[in-house]
């Protein structure tokens, strides 16, 4: 007969427990490495691709389970399809996995906003939002935008010195955005305010409640006075009868949409002016050149480098994966821009290669009238600086500058610089 072992002495610890796994059904899903991404996303992208195709199960922070999709040709199969890859993130069939303080909660949870819509209430409310940005007049917003660029660097202007980032992109287009909603200074600081903790993930939802409230006193003015004529005012009057909660819900992610990207846009176009030599025409008046450098970020450091989500209506195939009805799927924009089978060669020359990503694609992606009212506010903020500050030039050395990486946004910390002292307008 066989001796049993005996018991371990007492005191002695026992075997360790096989950690539970985070995503049952792809037990072989990637941890996404947060240190990897914010020191260079661009080398991970690659990785990821070459090691696990274009399309792979990762575990975001905190071991949320998504579907990264990196192929460009993925992206657009994705975007392509909203009736088999929706945007109404109740389907999500995960959410007993998401804690309520999830950093990116925000972005998944539902509400009666544009994001989540689907089918014809989605076309209903595309037509308003769209309808009430296509209002804006490009030439007013035209000059709308010098005259607050030429406001912001009258502040600086006589220093001979700047922080691009904090004292002028972050400013313009949240300035801009303010005057079409028709908001005065003290409201548009409080909601820049809201704008910075909502990126940056400080006291996320305290901002999100925080926007919401600014914008229900907006419209609770706009039908005080009927006679306003703003982007709220037309969203408040339109055909299609939004309710005031669904007004309030689009006019919070307008703002939200406009600014944070809007920013990275003017600050990464302006990095790769100062830092590339190809784009020194530009600092001595060669317009066309800043349009050339609008583009190339777009395609080589998109300010959205990744959007959550769509989720799965069905079982599907997807790159190669099984997808699974009710999975979140997250597009990964910068990566699909940077698939070896689509990127442009722009050291060879590009310029006219707009297939980019950035914006997403389909009825879900960014309106053609928002990307107009970005491109309007961030031309006019690139010109304005270079023909008031023709000399300007890093104050420090390009590899220097720090970016700021999140999973959804990618800028520049801080861009200082340094230029002759100019006098005021």
């Amino acid at each position: 007969m066989t001796t049993p072992e005996p018991p371990p002495p007492p005191g002695d610890p026992l075997p360790p427990a096989e950690p539970p796994v985070a995503w049952p059904e792809q037990p072989d899903a990637v941890p996404l490495d947060a240190q990897r991404f914010r020191e260079d996303p661009d080398e991970l992208y690659r990785q990821l691709r070459r090691d696990h195709g274009p399309v792979l199960p990762v575990l975001l922070g905190g071991g949320i389970p998504v579907w990264m999709v990196l192929g460009y040709r993925e992206v657009v199969r994705v975007t392509s399809d909203p009736n088999l890859f929706a945007r109404d993130s109740r389907r999500w069939h995960a959410w007993d996995r998401v804690p309520p303080d999830w950093e990116l909660m925000t972005f998944v949870r539902y509400r009666p906003a544009l994001l989540f819509t689907e089918g014809a209430d989605h076309e209903r409310r595309a037509e308003a939002v769209c309808g009430s940005l296509a209002s804006v007049d490009p030439f007013d917003l035209r000059a709308q935008c010098e005259r607050a660029a030429d406001e912001l660097i009258d502040t600086f202007a006589g220093s001979g010195r700047a922080d691009l980032m904090a004292e002028y992109a972050s400013q313009v287009p949240l300035r801009v955005v303010n005057r079409l909603y028709g908001l005065d200074e003290a409201e548009s600081a409080a909601l820049q305010q809201d704008t910075v903790d909502l990126v940056s993930g400080n006291g996320t939802q305290a901002a999100h409640q925080n926007m919401h409230a600014r914008m229900v006193t907006l419209l609770e003015r706009v039908r005080a006075n009927p006679e306003l004529a703003n982007i709220a005012s037309h969203l408040a009057s339109h055909p299609m009868g939004l309710s005031d909660e669904e007004i309030i819900n689009d006019l919070v992610g307008c703002v939200y949409a406009a600014h944070q990207p809007t920013t990275d846009l003017i600050g990464n176009a302006l990095r790769l002016m100062l830092t590339d030599e190809r784009f020194a025409v530009t600092l001595s008046g060669g317009r066309r050149s800043v349009g050339q450098a609008l583009n190339e970020v777009l395609w080589e450091a998109t300010p959205a480098p990744n959007w959550i989500g769509r989720w799965a209506a069905e079982d599907t195939m997807l790159g190669g994966q099984h997808i699974r009805k009710g999975d979140c799927l997250m597009l990964g924009l910068a990566a699909a821009n940077a698939d070896p089978d689509v990127r442009p060669d722009f050291q060879a020359g590009a310029v006219g290669n707009q297939a980019h990503m950035a914006f997403s694609h389909g009825q879900h992606g960014c309106p053609p009238a928002a990307r107009e009212l970005a491109e309007v506010i961030a031309t006019t903020a690139i010109e304005v600086l270079i023909d008031r500050l023709p000399d300007v030039t890093l104050a420090v050395a390009p590899e220097e500058l720090v970016w700021r990486s999140t999973l959804m946004m990618r800028g520049v910390s801080a861009m200082p610089v340094t230029f002759t002292s100019a006098s005021v307008t």
